[in-house]
């Protein structure tokens, strides 16, 4: 027997090329979408540097002059 496209594996291989590349094309997607939803891939939500300073002053790691400073350098 002769293989050719008639011998089952010809066309019949086809289709199941043609399910598995429609299912990555649509876990693509899925994970473009969630990747685009959860920012562009920043890791959750971040401090701003303003909440950082005040965070710093409210522990007492800097003394109110020092965050005045930075407060105007950050606005």
């Amino acid at each position: 027997m002769a293989f050719g496209m008639m011998d089952g594996y010809g066309y019949g291989g086809m289709w199941i090329l043609g399910i598995i590349f429609w299912i990555l094309i649509l876990v693509g997607i899925v994970l473009l979408i969630k990747y685009l939803w959860m920012g562009g891939g920043t890791k959750g939500a971040q401090e701003s540097a303003l909440e950082i300073l005040k965070k710093r002053y409210a522990k007492g790691e800097i003394s109110k002059e020092e965050f005045e400073e930075k407060k105007k350098d950050l606005i």
